[in-house]
């Protein structure tokens, strides 16, 4: 008796491990800023002008300090999602090498940071 085999047709595609698939709205900030070629002082321009092209608002960069694996800073953004388009924070994070930048929506492991950047929100919307 011989098994099916299985074709390239039936398999999933799959994200990597611990890697949430992106939403929409957010493909297009990875992709502006898939082209990063600078540096470290170069990281929060870069985040920041992709945040304009989708219609977003930088908030914050900072060390990572321990805050998110193979990383040397991350900044805090609010990007338009969904439907109606309300505004959500998400992370851009630098790479160890500081050579290119990825782009998160918050997780278990950020919920703290998570909660600075709302808390940073309202700060601004008082003021």
């Amino acid at each position: 008796m011989m098994l099916p085999t299985q074709t390239a047709a039936d398999t999933a595609i799959a994200t990597p491990a611990g890697e949430p698939a992106l939403p929409l709205e957010l493909l297009e900030l990875e992709l502006s800023l898939d082209g990063f070629s600078g540096d470290e002082a170069d990281f929060a321009d870069a985040v920041r002008m992709a945040a304009d092209q989708v219609g977003g608002d930088f908030l914050f960069d900072l060390p990572a300090s321990g805050l998110a694996e193979d990383c040397r800073r991350i900044a805090a953004l609010r990007v338009p999602q969904g439907e109606e388009g309300a505004l959500a924070v998400v992370f851009a994070l630098l790479d160890a090498e500081g050579a290119a930048i990825r782009v998160e929506t918050p997780d278990e492991t950020m919920k703290d940071l998570k909660r600075f950047a709302d808390a940073f929100v309202d700060v601004l919307q008082r003021i």
